[in-house]
């Protein structure tokens, strides 16, 4: 992403934050994954959308009509011993001709610095309760300027939280964020791609998972968006089933959600298919339920429709097919209206996308659900599960589980499915695994003895 890009996402919150004010944002925090072993570092997203500054122990400060420049980044200074030992530093230098900032000053100078720029605002936005170390410093921050008022200093009078001015412009993509999007959509269909093609029975879950997280990474996602659900016959029952340790048995289906992070942005993406890479009638009448009840919500994505259109057109083809099927009884609008659908499909049809994978950005206005807007980015995924021994139910449909995921772009006169490049239809997965299947085959080579 182009420094410029990070420059004017500053300069309209700057504006929106209006005279008089002072916003406060930390870097994430390293995490410890066991004893003296990190995980490896991932920015927050608020912090990195404002800044593209990767590194942790950072705070940037951003103060509308400052002098000597709105943009204040506190980080880490140079230090060639750590740097050898733990990698290379921006350093003050670097945040200025590098990340753009105004000022730079060392982040163990936070405590002398922050609170002189605290001084004669009116407002303080920062979200207080989501880092809590650094809210007790705001607190210590506060009191030294309230005890400067005989020196006619006045103190914040306000604190307000940044996260709805952030977070709403994060739900609106800019052109250059939706190129990143579609990168990430782009590896990760290819990457379902080939877990359908080496797909058979007697792999382990975790394997075709292995074969995932190499196509991300080497295709320049270097990070899963979020731990891979692999899940084989019944364990596609289970909604974020993540443990990925069992065999994968012929007959059977696998669901797989899974999707690459590209320079910070998710794609995430479900597929649902057989394991030996042919539908049984009962896998496949469920299936086409599911995957007529996506089509019909991610028609219901066009901007001017409410967010819960989608979910509303899926809930209707799925409690019809259920009907059909003999697995609910009754009429369509009653079922509907008790919600009888949710014994077999217990979650909504989507949320955001973006730089998360439940991405930020409210869902209701004033009480009603908000219209969709050219540039927001959700995922449309209908699904049934039918768990193992539900009574009442016949055997056929015992541990189905079944979902069909799809990145899907609110644009001008519609809307774009991001990640179209993996099937989804009946005939086109088996078409696929099949032809795999036939490459391998003429490829074994009979060994001489």
């Amino acid at each position: 992403m182009k420094m410029s890009e990070f420059a004017k996402r500053r300069q309209r919150l700057l504006h929106m934050l209006g005279p008089g004010s002072i916003a406060i944002l930390p870097a994430a925090p390293e995490r410890i994954r066991s004893r003296d072993v990190e995980h490896p570092y991932r920015a927050d997203s608020d912090f990195f959308y404002l800044t593209g500054f990767p590194e942790p122990e950072a705070v940037v400060v951003l103060i509308p009509g400052r002098k000597q420049g709105q943009f204040v980044l506190f980080c880490r200074e140079r230090d060639p011993e750590m740097e050898t030992w733990n990698g290379r530093r921006a350093g003050l230098e670097g945040a200025m001709e590098r990340f753009g900032a105004d000022d730079a000053f060392p982040i163990s100078d936070i405590d002398d610095i922050l609170p002189g720029l605290m001084e004669n605002k009116a407002r303080v936005y920062y979200s207080m309760g989501t880092h809590p170390d650094l809210d007790q410093h705001m607190i210590e921050w506060l009191n030294q300027v309230r005890k400067k008022a005989r020196s006619g200093v006045h103190a914040p009078g306000e604190f307000v939280s940044l996260d709805h001015l952030l977070h709403e412009m994060r739900l609106i993509k800019s052109a250059a964020e939706i190129q990143k999007m579609k990168k990430a959509a782009k590896v990760s269909a290819k990457a379902h791609c080939r877990a359908m093609q080496l797909c058979q029975p007697g792999l382990m879950e975790y394997q075709l998972e292995a074969e995932l997280l190499h196509y991300f990474m080497v295709n320049g996602c270097r990070h899963a968006a979020y731990p891979a659900i692999v899940g084989g016959g019944e364990n596609g029952c289970i909604l974020h089933y993540t443990e990925n340790e069992s065999e994968l048995q012929g007959g059977d289906l696998v669901l797989i959600d899974a999707g690459g992070e590209y320079d910070n942005y998710a794609a995430d993406i479900t597929r649902t298919f057989p394991v030996n890479g042919k539908f049984n009638p009962a896998q496949k009448a469920l299936y086409e339920i599911v995957l007529a009840a996506q089509h019909a919500a991610i028609d219901k994505v066009q901007p001017g429709n409410h967010w819960d259109e989608p979910h509303k057109a899926a809930v209707k083809v799925l409690t019809k097919g259920l009907i059909k099927l003999g697995l609910l009884k009754g009429t369509p609008a009653k079922l509907i209206k008790e919600e009888a659908y949710r014994r077999f499909y217990m979650h909504r049809t989507g949320h955001w996308l973006g730089m998360d994978v439940h991405d930020v950005g409210d869902y209701k206005l004033d009480g009603e659900w908000r219209l969709f807007e050219p540039g927001m980015v959700l995922t449309v995924e209908p699904g049934l599960y039918i768990a193992p021994g539900s009574k009442g139910v016949a055997k056929k449909w015992w541990g189905i589980g079944i979902r069909i995921e799809d990145d899907v772009r609110v644009t001008r006169s519609g809307h774009e499915v991001l990640s179209s490049g993996v099937p989804k239809e009946v005939d086109e997965i088996e078409a696929l695994m099949a032809r795999e299947k036939r490459v391998a085959k003429k490829k074994v080579v009979k060994k001489k003895y």
